[in-house]
């Protein structure tokens, strides 16, 4: 039986090296779940999504993709999203170090 991927996209973490990304970048590994949460009042981007985790802002979901995840949350939507990391790289450069998906949940 056919069964679609979760996966809506990928992305590197925009912003990961202006942010605290590289406090918890030795805590992060494939699987670990990433908080997304809007900034309305964002001066750059009013769809802007924030990534962190536990807390530590690691950056920003890129302003190429954020525009319909930022449309679903504005209408109450965010708890069919989660944000996952698939890839941790340290050894890149800082804008390629954490690679994550956003995934539509399975409440199946």
């Amino acid at each position: 039986m056919y069964e679609p991927s979760r996966n809506l996209f990928t992305f590197n973490i925009a912003g990961f090296q202006h942010h605290d990304g590289a406090l918890v970048l030795n805590e992060l590994k494939a699987g670990d779940t990433l908080d997304l949460e809007p900034e309305r009042d964002n001066p750059h981007d009013a769809d802007a999504i924030a990534v962190k985790f536990h807390g530590t802002m690691l950056g920003y979901i890129p302003a190429d993709l954020v525009g319909p995840l930022s449309t679903m949350f504005f209408y109450g939507h965010e708890d069919v999203f989660e944000c996952r990391v698939l890839q941790v790289a340290p050894e890149r450069s800082p804008w390629h170090q954490v690679r994550a998906a956003v995934l539509v949940t399975d409440s199946r």
